[in-house]
């Protein structure tokens, strides 16, 4: 009987379009809204991050709906960071010692477009574009939208509604202004924000600058980023405060300034981008920030999911990923409570919610790592003996980054506790002198282990887990 349950899904993005796919797999009659054009149609694309970073967790809902392969066939496998220096050299830094663990560039437009297309398949699943959500009534399981061309309103019930629709989340706002329960909320941003540019292909199409890598250029308190794209051009990003230090977005303001900056701090990626000040001007600088909020969920009828409830800044490369996990997730509770919304919400809420503020911590503490400690010695010593580590014994020893980006087993929270008690090991020993890189890479795997497992309990005793 539960499966003529009808379910209404606000936003039609990534966490959104899969979930629709996975709930009409299960047999239920879904009806989606999403504010912007159908992005198979239009390119909407400008000045939102067009490339995102696609791991295991990810990949783990792909194999949940059945599209593995289709979603291959878009990736462009990344080993490792490639760090450029303010000279043009660069350092390749693997994300693993093991030969299997690598992330992937993906777009995030032909992702999305392959999920509104697999869940269009079904006759169940109904996607509606240019209607944008104003609220929503969570105690009568309504909601209110609004036609873009036409600008009527009108109101669509449901017998539970879900929220995919990000950061800007409309229930979410419902929630605050409802002031029907205590709804807790924080958004917090960086000092930085981000604008997108990009390394065109060369002439013959080809790239630039080596592919199957995401390339880094740290410079302590800014960065750019380049990841590689299907069409031989790269994606490029650029971290930047918008009021501190020499440079910033908001002193940004001629073309001859722009130059200047990327002459003194980019040299070698200036060479690929004879486009640069066409970007800088054309293209928006957007804030970063991070939303956590409690409850996601009112009783059985709505649920928060994806940014709506846990948006995160970009530096793990996890925000899509965590999203896609969601859905794993909520899936595997549906198995267990199928019927009784108010108990799945619950549960599923009880799971999640952990995992999901310790990815948006370890996305803040990967964003100092990257703008900033991936240049120093004592970090690219740490790196090697990580590396050593993974491919001595890959069954013995995995990273943060491994923890948190090839290990989907375990939740995000269990691999940040872990993953920062073995930095600690490492970096302590190192810095005090106790292992180096010429220290036998079995006697490094002991020490490092025993002293993991005695900060582990330190930060247990102190109450920390």
């Amino acid at each position: 009987m539960h499966k003529q349950q009808n379910i209404l899904i606000i936003g039609a993005g990534l966490c959104g379009s899969l979930l629709a796919l996975r709930l009409g797999q299960r047999g239920y009659n879904v009806t989606v809204y999403e504010m912007r054009p159908d992005l198979r149609k239009t390119d909407i694309s400008a000045g939102r991050s067009i490339n995102l970073a696609f791991s295991d967790r990810g990949n783990k809902a792909m194999k949940l709906v059945g599209i593995e392969d289709k979603v291959k066939s878009l990736c462009i496998p990344m080993n490792g960071r490639m760090l450029h220096d303010r000279e043009g050299n660069t350092f390749l830094s693997n994300y693993s010692g093991r030969d299997h663990e690598y992330i992937n560039s993906i777009s995030r437009g032909e992702l999305n477009g392959l999920l509104l297309t697999e869940a269009e398949k079904h006759d169940n699943v109904t996607i509606h574009f240019n209607k944008k959500c104003k609220s929503v009534d969570f105690e009568k399981t309504t909601a209110l939208f609004q036609d873009y061309n036409t600008k009527d309103e009108f109101i669509e019930d449901a017998d539970t509604i879900i929220a995919t629709d990000g950061a800007g989340s409309a229930l979410r706002k419902s929630y605050y202004l409802g002031k029907k329960f205590l709804f807790s909320f924080s958004q917090d941003y960086l000092t930085h924000g981000y604008k997108e540019l990009s390394i065109l292909p060369s002439e013959t199409g080809d790239y630039k600058t080596y592919k199957n890598a995401l390339h880094i250029w740290p410079r302590g308190d800014f960065m750019v980023i380049a990841l590689p794209n299907l069409d031989g051009s790269f994606t490029v990003t650029l971290f930047l405060s918008y009021d501190e230090g020499e440079y910033n977005f908001n002193n940004l303001t001629t073309p001859k300034r722009v130059t200047e900056f990327f002459q003194k701090e980019f040299p070698d990626a200036l060479e690929l981008m004879p486009n640069l000040v066409d970007d800088f001007f054309e293209n928006p600088t957007a804030p970063l920030g991070t939303v956590k909020c409690s409850p996601w969920h009112y009783k059985g009828n709505t649920l928060l999911m994806g940014d709506s409830a846990h948006a995160i800044v970009p530096f793990y490369g996890q925000g899509m990923n965590a999203s896609f996990e969601d859905v794993v997730e909520f899936d595997a509770v549906l198995d267990k409570h199928e019927g009784d919304w108010e108990t799945i919400f619950s549960e599923y809420e009880k799971t999640r919610k952990k995992d999901t503020d310790a990815i948006a911590d370890l996305a803040i503490d990967n964003f100092h790592e990257m703008k900033d400690h991936v240049g120093q010695a004592l970090f690219q010593e740490k790196r090697k003996i990580e590396m050593a580590l993974e491919k001595e014994f890959p069954d013995a020893y995995a990273s943060k980054y491994s923890l948190v980006t090839f290990n989907e087993h375990i939740g995000y929270r269990e691999a940040m506790l872990r993953g920062r008690a073995q930095d600690k090991a490492i970096l302590n020993m190192l810095a005090d002198g106790i292992i180096s890189t010429a220290t036998p890479i079995k006697t490094i795997l002991d020490k490092v282990k025993s002293e993991t497992e005695a900060i582990l309990e330190d930060d247990r005793i102190a109450g920390l887990h």
